[in-house]
């Protein structure tokens, strides 16, 4: 008996889904619970899994088809017998289920000695999405200075070697023939970069935006990292990064000044007492921007896994909708492409974003003297029709201070204002 299986509804208001990839073929045996087809929302790419082990006998739409929410999209004939190779991994799985503790905590064991022994080869020497921006750009580990534990090159080290070198992506070598051909590509647009266009316009068309600039000097972070990231990574299992110093300041920020972290609703104001931080990241499809719920409430070392954790679901596109809804504030960080300066649309119903640009050393004047420093332009795109202009510069100003001044990221004061109980 063959059932069919439904596209499940992503979320409210969509009505419609793109085919984005089969993982399964007609004529494979599949188990319960396992993914069958990649779909792609307005929003979200996600899978539909097998609702019952079987033989998947139709594929009822193409790759790059868009689909209906509720309409059958495949076929599975639940009675047919398992191959010899599937019934013996089902029936291996369930010796392993049935197996005494002690073999468990044997392969437990093993299984931890062989992930360690990976993590410390990687932490050693290249990242993994490092390994792949060096392929892609043609760079040697002799061209790139490592920044980790024990000289560990990350993807930002080979960004900034890219950067400083003016190196172009290997990929495009002979991408355009001197031959004098003129061909071109039409591509579909998926829904997810038609959405994107559209959020775009409207942030543009239906905001009184505006940008406010500043500069930061970035050397008591750098100093702190390279004094503690070795320490850090050891205790928290998570690489110090800047995005968690900036989500931190941010968060200050907000609070003493609440009308960046509201937005309108209709002819009223809805302000949030929470920070619910959106981190814009590409993915293989566009933009995206998860959320770090209650980032007011977290540590570095907190924020920082919890960046890492969405940065690595977006990379695989396993992002949830709820994983990318309810922001109250945006960071961008365009500076890992080196961009020197921007200005960052706001992310609607938002009215307010940060934008992160490149460190580059620059001449600066402390004491009447002149000296270099690592500075990095920050910019602030805000809605004027709720943040005054008053608001917005005393909170990039603030931003600055914070992190110019590490010690007060714990609770936004100087170490003299709290002996004289400012």
């Amino acid at each position: 008996m063959s059932i069919e299986i439904k596209v499940p509804s992503p979320g409210e208001s969509i009505s419609e889904v793109t085919v984005s990839k089969w993982l399964k073929q007609v004529g494979d045996y599949v188990m319960l619970d396992e993914p069958l087809v990649e779909l792609e929302s307005e929003k979200a790419t996600f899978e539909v899994n097998a609702e019952y082990a079987g033989i998947l006998t139709k594929q009822l739409a193409k790759e790059g088809d868009e689909i209906k929410v509720g309409a059958f999209i495949v076929e599975i004939d639940e009675t047919a017998k398992a191959p010899e190779k599937a019934a013996t991994s089902i029936a291996e799985s369930k010796t392993e289920v049935a197996a005494p503790a002690k073999a468990e905590k044997k392969a437990e064991d093993k299984s931890a000695k062989v992930t360690s022994s990976v993590v410390l080869e990687s932490d050693v020497h290249i990242a993994p999405l490092a390994k792949e921006l060096m392929l892609a750009y043609g760079l040697k580990p002799s061209q790139v200075t490592g920044s980790g534990p024990n000289g560990r090159i990350s993807r930002t080290d080979v960004l900034e070697a890219i950067v400083s070198k003016g190196i172009g992506s290997s990929n495009s070598v002979n991408k355009y023939s001197p031959s004098g051909e003129r061909n071109t590509r039409v591509e579909k647009m998926s829904n997810l970069r038609k959405t994107v266009a559209k959020r775009l316009v409207a942030a543009k068309n239906e905001t009184a935006m505006l940008t406010t600039f500043n500069e930061v000097n970035m050397k008591p972070i750098m100093d702190l990292r390279a004094k503690y990231k070795t320490v850090f990574a050891e205790k928290h299992e998570v690489g110090l990064g800047f995005m968690s110093f900036f989500t931190r300041a941010c968060c200050i920020a907000l609070l003493d000044w609440p009308a960046v972290n509201a937005f309108i609703d209709g002819d009223q104001i809805q302000y949030n007492d929470y920070c619910d931080i959106s981190i814009a990241v590409s993915g293989p499809r566009g933009l995206v921007v998860p959320v770090i719920r209650n980032a007011e409430t977290l540590s570095l070392a907190d924020i920082e896994k919890e960046v890492k954790r969405l940065a690595g679901k977006a990379r695989d596109n396993k992002l949830s909708l709820e994983e990318m809804s309810g922001g109250t504030f945006t960071i961008t960080n365009g500076g890992v492409f080196g961009s020197m300066m921007s200005t960052p649309i706001v992310n609607p119903p938002q009215s307010a974003i940060l934008g992160m640009h490149n460190i580059v050393e620059r001449p600066m004047a402390e004491n009447g003297q002149v000296v270099i420093r690592p500075v990095m332009y920050v910019a602030l795109s805000y809605d004027h029709r709720i943040i005054d202009g008053r608001e917005s510069v005393s909170f990039l100003v603030r931003v600055k201070q914070l992190l110019e001044n590490p010690e007060m990221l714990f609770d936004g004061k100087l170490p003299a204002e709290k002996v004289l109980g400012l």
